[in-house]
Order: C-alpha cells, then sequence, then structure tokens
C-alpha cells in the first residue's frame, strides 16, 4: 500500500524533531493498525497441515551394507510412523488448498486445522515435485480463500509478510522485504524462480503465504537457506503466477501441462559470449535440439543463441526454461536469436513436455521375477543430460530407484544410464520393457551404462 510505505517516510521525518512527538506517535500507530489490519485478513487463509506417514527404520548399522542386506533381507527393519507439520493457502471458498510437495509427499492422512482451529481430513489432488507445488481439497464451502497478487510486479525492496506455523506455532506472522527476485541455480526443484526475502521462515512455515502490503498471495513460502536449520536472513518464496499456473493445470487437466520447446541449452559465459560474437553473457546457448520436437522443426540450430522469448529479454537458461514450461501447448510464439553473429526471428508453436519424461515406471519391473525385479526407470531426456552436465546425445533409461529386494541392488545405482542390456540397445521405455520382460528367472544380465561421465559393462547375476 503507498499509505502504508507514506507513513514509514513520515514516521521517520517526525522523529527528526521533538516539535511533532504527538503526531509521529499518531503515524506509528496509524502503520501498526494498517499493518495489523492486512494480517488479520490474510491469517485466516493460512492452515496448519499435519500429515503422518509410516517409515522403516534400520536398527542396525550392520545391515546398511547393500552386500549384507542382499544375503538377510531387512535385518530386522522395524516400521514406525512419523508427523510432519507444515502450512497452507486456502486459495477456493469451496476448499482447495495450495501447499508444498515436500510437506504431504507420501503423506497416509492429512490433518488441516483451519484458523478457527477446527480440524478436517485433506485429499491430495495432485502434485509436482518439478516446482514443489501441492494441491489438497478439504470438503468444506464459504471458506476464507486469500487473494491473488501477481508476482511479476513485486519490485526488490518491497514489504511482505510470510505467514504460516513454525514449529507448530499456528499463524505466526513475519515481516521483512523482497531481498530479490528470480533466484535459479539453487539445486531446490527442477523449476527455480524463487522470491528471496529476509521474512523469517523455519521448518513449518512451508507451504504457507507470502503476502504483499495489499493482504495479496504473491509466493509460497518453500525453502531456507541455512547452515543451522533455523533462519538466518535468507528463505525462498515460489512465485504465486508459476504456482497458480501448476495448481489451474491440477484441477482442470488432472495433470501438470508443461510447454516443450526440445533444446539442450547452456550458459554462456565471457568467453563463449566472445566466440559466438555476442556484446555479453545473457542468453541461453544452444547445445542439441530434440528430433522432431518444435525447435527442430522450426528450425533451431546448434550454437543459436537464444535472447529473447516473446519480448522478454533471456538471461539465464533457468529464466527460458521456466517461460517455455509456462507456456500453453499449442500456442504461437516468437524467438529473438543470434545465429553467427546475426540477429534472427523464429516463429514456432510450443509443444507439450511428454508425459513419459516426467514420470518413473517399475512395469513390468515390479511384477517380474528376474534381475530387474525392483528397479525403476525413466526416460532419459535433454533435461535430465543438461543436469548430469553431459552434451553429447545419450539414448537410453534413467535408474530412479531400486529396492532393497531387488538382485540389482549394489550393482547398478541411482543415476546409472542403461544403454544396452544383453548386447540389445535400450532406446527409451519402450525398448526396456520389451526386453527385459524376456528375461528368464535364472539368467545373469549383461548392461552396458553410463555412471556419471564413463561408460561400463556390468553384470546382474540371477542369484
Amino acid at each position: 500500500m503507498r499509505k502504508i510505505l507514506c507513513f514509514i517516510l513520515l514516521f521517520l521525518f517526525l522523529l527528526k524533531t521533538d516539535a511533532y512527538c504527538g503526531t509521529s506517535k499518531d503515524a506509528l500507530a496509524d502503520l501498526g493498525n494498517a499493518m495489523a489490519n492486512i494480517s488479520e485478513k490474510a491469517k485466516r487463509s493460512v492452515v496448519n497441515i499435519s500429515t503422518t506417514k509410516t517409515v522403516r527404520q534400520q536398527n542396525n548399522p550392520f545391515f546398511d551394507d547393500p552386500f549384507f542386506r542382499r544375503f538377510f533381507g531387512d535385518g530386522g527393519q522395524q516400521k514406525r510412523k512419523v508427523t510432519n507439520l507444515g502450512s497452507g493457502v486456502i486459495v477456493s471458498k469451496d476448499g482447495y488448498i495450495l501447499t508444498n510437495n515436500h510437506v504431504i509427499d507420501g503423506a497416509e492422512d492429512i490433518i488441516v486445522r483451519l484458523s478457527g482451529g477446527k480440524e478436517v481430513k485433506g485429499k491430495v489432488v495432485g502434485l509436482d515435485s518439478r516446482t514443489d507445488i501441492a494441491v489438497i481439497k478439504i470438503n468444506e464451502t464459504d471458506l476464507p480463500a486469500i487473494t491473488w497478487g501477481d508476482s511479476d510486479k513485486l519490485r526488490v525492496g518491497q514489504i511482505v509478510l510470510a505467514i504460516g506455523n513454525p514449529f507448530g506455532l499456528s499463524s505466526t506472522i513475519t515481516m521483512g522485504i523482497v531481498s530479490a527476485l528470480g533466484r535459479s541455480g539453487m539445486g531446490i526443484t527442477d523449476y527455480e524462480d524463487f522470491i528471496q526475502t529476509d521474512a523469517a521462515i523455519n521448518p513449518g512455515n512451508s507451504g504457507g503465504a507470502l503476502v504483499n502490503t495489499s493482504g495479496e498471495l504473491v509466493g509460497i513460502n518453500t525453502a531456507i537457506l541455512s547452515r543451522s536449520g533455523g533462519y538466518q536472513g535468507i528463505g525462498f518464496a515460489i512465485p504465486s503466477n508459476m504456482a497458480r499456473n501448476i495448481m489451474d493445470s491440477i484441477i482442470n487437466e488432472g495433470k501438470v501441462v508443461r510447454g516443450w520447446l526440445g533444446v539442450q541449452i547452456q550458459a554462456l559465459n565471457s568467453e563463449l559470449a566472445r566466440q559466438f560474437g555476442l556484446r555479453d553473457e545473457n542468453g541461453a546457448l544452444v547445445v542439441e535440439i530434440v528430433d522432431d520436437s518444435p525447435a527442430d522443426k522450426a528450425n533451431f540450430k546448434r550454437g543459436d543463441v537464444i535472447v529473447e522469448f516473446e519480448g522478454k529479454k533471456i538471461e539465464n537458461p533457468s529464466q527460458l526454461k521456466n517461460l517455455v514450461a509456462l507456456t500453453r501447448p499449442g500456442q504461437e510464439t516468437t524467438f529473438k536469436i543470434i545465429r553467427d553473429g546475426k540477429p534472427m526471428t523464429i516463429k514456432l508453436e510450443i509443444g507439450e513436455l511428454p508425459s513419459d519424461t516426467t514420470k518413473a515406471t517399475i512395469t513390468p519391473s515390479s511384477i517380474l521375477d528376474n534381475a530387474f525385479k525392483g528397479v525403476a526407470v525413466q526416460e532419459v531426456t535433454d533435461e535430465i543430460l543438461q543436469k548430469l552436465g553431459i552434451t553429447k546425445k545419450i539414448k537410453g533409461v534413467i535408474v530412479n530407484s531400486v529396492e532393497e529386494n531387488s538382485p540389482a541392488l549394489g550393482i547398478i545405482n541411482r543415476g546409472d544410464i542403461i544403454m544396452e542390456i544383453n548386447r540389445k540397445a535400450v532406446t527409451g521405455i519402450k525398448d526396456y520393457n520389451e526386453i527385459v520382460s524376456k528375461i528368464e528367472k535364472n539368467k545373469d544380465v549383461l548392461l552396458l551404462i553410463l555412471r556419471g561421465k564413463v561408460s561400463t559393462f556390468v553384470t546382474i547375476p540371477a542369484k
């Protein structure tokens, strides 16, 4: 609110003279009342989320060794219930609530406590681990839904309030400023465009609201940067525009629909900028192009530097990745690029990120009784290769997890890329499923895998 900023400036000015002592007290009181009114309205939309899930606990560290687990199984593992506390934001009167994926991931029971103290059961509508957004629903009506704000209009230095339930302390409000915008490369999620704030955020604040001085939702509090595990002045929130886009997709489409260009990109440095005839290091350098992708059909070339997308200047690859992902598939878009030192414009229709690139599979592995029992894999994509720092095209599947009862435990690891099985090429999920489904129970298996950046053969014994 402009009124609040005026109050702050007036208060600071009046403190310089004793002649206006009474007036300064009035200004301070008005400022306090304005902030209290905003807080009172916004906090009614923030809920406490309590979840429980079952985890396994190893009693003896002896059995942590994969070698011993292969012979002795779980080694006396015990199951226990774990309770987790977090926050959420009511975004519709009919019971939709936004929170973080990590708050409810794996939850067996979700209890939502409203601001008035009433507790109700929550149901998961959809999850998106790639942005750490989750949508849950409660069977209530006429709820105090928060007002949406436009996170694109945020400016560094603006006052914001963080509302949540740190350490289970309900309806806690802290104040700070927007410290930075567009934070990425933090390694927290796949799609990062964080608002950085110094408003105090602590464990339990996750999923809570970040609001502006109009009481509008501008972010979902998500993470902190801390050496102690507690508040140290650096917190991160998912912008409301990104959160709303993901939420609408989950509710309306039943899944997260993302735009797709089909390129592998990297950041520029001063040497690369010089080699490609650029004035600065802004932009995204195209390293590889996916066959038959929108970029391929529009004749993008390796070495193109994307400097603008739909009129927005591109500063780094993360920004471009987010903008494309939030673009509706089928939309006609315009890219400005630099090719061989010359500016060009390319128009194309954004595609949809293939669904099989975002989902892991344990079928048929989970029902087989051979060397691949309990092995979960997913398609290798240009995005995964970029994250792993691999610039050449690799076809195959990447290991997502290996269950403890799998013959492959300790032989292949999460992150290994399987390129061949028994000397047969694996180009994707379809090949993988077809090959492993025909492997007999008592047969050893020869694999060609890529681990790190090194190719190697390994064998999985039948027993």
